[in-house]
């Protein structure tokens, strides 16, 4: 079982930055998991934003790409996403999530989640 704890929420204006961040629980290098990001906005569904393989390539949605950035530090075992020119559309609870072999953030069937992070973004 994969244990994911995410940190890193919190308020922003519009055009600021934030970065989250996933801790995965010892003994499973995240190096050899899919990763993924996904988020919740408001009285809406849960939506996927961006993946990472086991080989370092990476995914996003449409809707954010060039402004979020997902990455893995392995030295640390943990997946970040840096969330830069943030727009109050961004805002939502953000979940980190690991599967063992769906590495695409469009397909939501993935294996372990975290409890989620509120970002919220001001205009």
């Amino acid at each position: 079982q994969v244990h994911l704890v995410e940190s890193g929420g919190g308020s922003a204006q519009s055009g600021g930055s934030l970065r989250l961040s996933c801790a995965a629980s010892a003994g499973y290098a995240i190096s050899g998991l899919c990763m993924g990001w996904f988020r919740q906005p408001p009285g809406r569904k849960r939506e996927g934003v961006a993946s990472i393989d086991t080989d370092g390539s990476t995914n996003y949605a449409a809707s954010v790409k060039g402004r979020l950035t997902i990455s893995q530090d392995k030295s640390k075992n943990t997946l970040s996403l840096q969330m830069n020119n943030l727009k109050p559309e961004d805002t939502a609870i953000y979940y980190c999530a690991a599967d063992w072999s769906n590495c695409y953030y469009a397909r939501a069937d993935f294996a372990y989640w975290g409890q989620g992070t509120q970002v919220t973004v001001s205009s």
